[in-house]
């Protein structure tokens, strides 16, 4: 293959697609009755029910209800877009940069029900206090990430404190955006602060 040749990725099949739109369909169905009666109110049988499923069904795709809240596919595209910058680019400037293009353009589409798991993993006991994992779980996907880039060794400090460091500020940033209802801009709120920690944040 030519260097310079991207190569080909193959589309997912039929059974995949499948399983793709089910798994939409009874997360778009459960945020609309989270949004309609509230988190507690709604029951696994009603999220079923209205995604045209099984219970079991349901439980093969979400363990837990939980799991319809905490699971999303932001983690593998900030990967996709972080390897898409160019090799030496400093990871702060990547993952700005991936922030506001492919994947700001992501979160804005999902602008309600962003703000509607977001909420309730701040607000609900039983989410928030999953949230801690799955934080600890995207720091070490970014810290994954880095180490590839640079190739340090994936146990190194250094790499895991940059990678807290990066997950904290996309933390309190989407906390200010959910205190102010999702009304200001959430790519230009991730450019500035990640501008500004890439500056070294000195006031």
């Amino acid at each position: 293959m030519n260097a310079k040749e991207t190569p080909t990725v193959p589309e997912p099949g039929l059974r995949e697609r499948k399983k793709q739109r089910t798994l939409q369909t009874i997360r778009r169905e459960a945020y609309r009755l989270f949004a309609a009666q509230g988190y507690e109110a709604t029951t696994v049988d009603q999220i079923a029910d209205a995604a045209e499923v099984s219970p079991s069904t349901f439980f093969r795709y979400f363990p837990t209800k939980e799991d319809v809240v905490l699971r999303d596919e932001y983690d593998p595209a900030l990967v996709e877009a972080l390897r898409a910058r160019p090799q030496g680019e400093p990871i702060i400037d990547s993952i700005r940069y991936a922030l506001t293009d492919s994947l700001g353009r992501l979160l804005e589409e999902d602008h309600d029900e962003l703000l509607l798991r977001t909420r309730l993993g701040f607000t609900d006991p039983a989410i928030r206090a999953r949230s801690w994992d799955e934080l600890q779980r995207s720091q070490d996907v970014v810290a994954a990430v880095i180490s590839e880039r640079t190739g340090r060794d994936p146990d190194d400090l250094d790499v895991h404190c940059a990678a807290a460091a990066l997950i904290a500020v996309a933390t309190a940033v989407v906390r200010h955006w959910v205190r102010h209802d999702g009304k200001v801009d959430l790519v230009a709120l991730y450019d500035r602060q990640f501008a500004l920690l890439a500056a070294g944040v000195r006031f």
